[in-house]
């Protein structure tokens, strides 16, 4: 069949051809769509997820009776003046002085208010030996960061003066600017850092500059769309700084894969010899189709987010979901059309040694990956010890993940002791055990005043400490214009979380009942940050099911109507779910147990981070479908030519090898940059990412898809005869150079 006679039918094929026929139009509308959506989002503005929607629970209901009474919270501040080895007590003068000299110091930056003297609180610790100077910051809690350091200057003043003491500050607002200098640009640079690490692989992988420049300008166009567009969704599902984060990584992932997958295809036709029409019309139907089977599959797994019930992961979810989408349409529109408009010149500012390399090996080898012939013609010789010994590694390398452990990190395990203000503290809640992160019950009433109320706060108060759930002491703190009352409560436990929580559910079911239950019209729910660690907790794990459930059934049905085979839809789940298991196992050995963490610059912390488990997994399955399409479509569209099945998997793998490998060193490379941040919870989400992507590109595609696939021979295009009703997805192959199929197996319908 001559290069003019090729005919391709489908979406994708129909978008392509229309694009390449229509080249500045279709460069014009997505130049517009892209302008027109950052305009209107900027226009719009940006709603983000506010405090009272983050958590639902008890969190949220107390979040929301504080914004409902417009109460604004300060930013709370706590100087600890404690006694060196063998120093002074809080009854002896030289503490009295140097508790005075911290109260006054503090109080004449006229940046706090409400200091309170630890004589007067009872905030001395058992031991007599440490004592808490509680205020204040002035201004909005937000921004009380940028206006700390004057405080924290007379503190250290203060701390010169009385070496004999450690005097040290600790709380929300010096937090936030200890963080802000040490570690403020640490993620921003990383995102920055991305753009020129995937720039750099693929000037390797293509030689040349503009072809390397097509995925990137693909993905950060798509990107600056999904920005624009999250601003317009964001007032009907409020958006967050995290979920721009994550669509970055997701659109620069996704971006640069489909482009990277429709350049190599059309690049490889025309080597083969098509002219530039054809080529771009097979690219447009095979690599093309590829793309769209891909991106929905991976809109549906980040739609399971959505289901979680948490606004956070909802923001993250339908951000993703959007920059998939429109990465997608992109890569199917705009990028056939810059293709035909570049034509030849697609391969300038060549790098003269990368390129002729290039050109040597794909001589040489037909454009087929050397590496991955040899490695396959083992696979393929011996597929069922290829199966054991590949799927028997992965599930050793899984089986830790049985243990995990998952906690929302503290301050200590998320950045280490590195910074004084960790020590702080971690001394802190040695002398005072929950003092740093108390419960706080928020108490609404219709009278706050009224006798029954007070009786019951006291009681309250009481009860807290001889239950055991506190040592005290607990604070009040009315708001009595808007009838709200503020209970402090350090639980017993402090830092450590399991403890903590064994406090607070003493509190919730016990203590509470007991007293402020009592009281008719009175709320009282819990908060703070052992209560919100509880409560996402609880509602992470109601969602956990669901999640999974609509994503691997969704998933399935894409797999079964796209490949009209019900093997390939089952095998496509398993070894994706394996692959997962996998980068489970790895998080668990390198975070929980600390085997060889030092290797990846991290530390056993003894948890992984909540939120990471069903976050990785959403991520993970929709990425993992990219390789697996792409691989499975080229194995089919061989076996649709002609070929046997063995011969077909032996064509499809050795053929995508390059392109997949490409891809996933830029995955890798960009997730890894995610691991060497400063905080626990991204080292542990770059590090899961990068492991799972690289297992993925390499055991599940290179040997185990290969392997299992041999062992199953014809079976693999089997469908049942009742499932022939389902609705045909197959039809954008391009059927140019078919030939008649083998014999299909009972059940079996292959066609295309």
């Amino acid at each position: 069949m001559g290069n003019g006679d090729t005919r391709v039918r489908g979406f994708a094929a129909r978008a392509g051809g229309w694009s390449a026929r229509h080249r500045w139009a279709a460069v014009g509308i997505w130049v517009l769509f892209v302008v027109l959506a950052m305009g209107l989002g900027s226009a719009a503005g940006r709603v983000d997820v506010s405090e009272s929607d983050q958590l639902k629970g008890e969190t949220h209901t107390a979040a929301k009776i504080i914004e409902d009474a417009g109460i604004e919270e300060p930013a709370s501040e706590t100087v600890l003046v404690q006694s060196k080895d063998g120093g002074p007590k809080a009854t002896d003068a030289a503490f009295r002085a140097a508790v005075g000299a911290v109260v006054d110091a503090v109080d004449a930056t006229g940046k706090v208010t409400d200091v309170q003297s630890p004589y007067d609180t009872q905030t001395i610790s058992e031991d007599g030996r440490s004592a808490l100077v509680q205020f204040d910051m002035r201004g909005d809690s937000d921004t009380a960061g940028d206006r700390v350091e004057p405080v924290l200057n007379a503190v250290e003043r203060v701390q010169k003066d009385h070496s004999e003491l450690r005097i040290e500050e600790i709380g929300g607002a010096s937090m936030m600017k200890t963080f802000d200098d040490a570690f403020g640009d640490d993620f921003q640079k990383a995102e920055y850092s991305a753009v020129p690490v995937a720039l750099g692989i693929l000037l390797i992988a293509f030689g040349a500059l503009v072809a390397a420049l097509l995925p990137v300008a693909l993905a950060v166009t798509a990107i600056m769309a999904t920005m624009g567009l999250m601003g317009i969704v964001s007032h009907l599902q409020p958006m967050s700084d995290t979920a721009n984060s994550v669509m970055l990584l997701v659109g620069l992932a996704v971006g640069v894969d489909y482009c990277l997958f429709y350049l190599r295809r059309e690049r490889e036709e025309r080597a083969a010899g098509r002219d530039a029409g054809a080529a771009l019309r097979i690219a447009a139907a095979t690599s093309g189709r590829a793309i769209v089977v891909s991106g929905v599959t991976v809109c549906v797994a980040m739609a399971g987010m959505l289901f979680t019930g948490l606004a956070e992961f909802e923001a993250m979810g339908l951000a993703s979901l959007m920059v998939v989408a429109v990465a997608m349409v992109g890569s199917v529109t705009v990028l056939p059309a810059l293709l035909s408009l570049l034509g030849e010149r697609v391969e300038k500012g060549r790098i003269p040694f990368l390129h002729k390399a290039m050109q040597r090996r794909s001589a040489r080898t037909g454009g087929e990956s050397r590496f991955w012939t040899a490695v396959l013609r083992g696979v393929l010789a011996k597929p069922v010890v290829s199966v054991v010994v590949a799927a028997g590694t992965l599930l050793a390398i899984a089986a830790p993940a049985v243990g995990m452990k998952t906690q929302n990190l503290t301050l200590d395990q998320e950045f280490g002791d590195s910074l004084p203000i960790v020590q702080t503290y971690n001394r802190v809640n040695d002398a005072f055990p929950g003092g740093s992160e108390p419960a706080e019950v928020v108490v609404k009433a219709a009278d706050i005043n009224a006798p029954e109320v007070k009786g019951a706060l006291a009681d309250f108060k009481d009860r807290a400490i001889s239950s055991g759930a506190s040592r005290g002491p607990v604070e009040i703190k009315l708001h009595e214009a808007q009838n709200i009352a503020y209970v402090y409560v350090p639980l017993v436990g402090g830092s450590d979380l399991d403890k903590a929580g064994a406090s607070l559910e003493k509190l919730r079911d016990e203590v509470r009942p007991a007293t402020l239950g009592k009281v008719d019209g009175v709320q009282a729910p819990i908060t703070g940050q052992v209560a919100g660690s509880h409560d996402f907790n609880d509602q992470l794990g109601g969602a956990v099911l669901p999640v999974f459930a609509f994503v691997v059934v969704f998933a399935f049905l894409l797999m079964l109507l796209s490949f009209r085979s019900l093997t390939i839809a089952v095998t496509s789940i398993l070894l994706n779910l394996l692959s997962v298991g996998a980068a489970y196992g790895i998080l668990v050995a390198v975070f929980q147990h600390g085997w060889g963490a030092a290797l990846a610059g991290a530390e056993g912390v003894g948890a992984i981070v909540t939120w990471l488990p069903l976050f990785l997994f959403v991520i993970l399955f929709g990425l993992s479908m990219d390789y697996h399409v792409f691989v499975v479509s080229r194995i089919r569209e061989a076996r649709l030519r002609g070929r046997t099945t063995r011969d077909a998997i032996r064509h499809g793998v050795v053929t995508t090898a390059g392109v997949v490998t490409s891809a996933a060193v830029i995955m890798v490379a960009v997730f890894a940059i995610f691991g060497t941040l400063s905080m626990q919870s991204m080292k542990q989400m770059g590090v899961g990412l990068a492991a799972a992507v690289l297992i993925d590109a390499t055991v599940i595609r290179g040997v185990l898809l290969p392997a299992v696939m041999a062992l199953l021979g014809e079976r693999n295009w089997y469908l049942p005869k009742w499932m022939h009703r389902l609705p045909d997805l197959t039809h954008d192959e391009a059927p140019e150079a078919v030939l008649p199929p083998p014999p299909a197996v009972e059940g079996e319908k292959v066609g295309v």
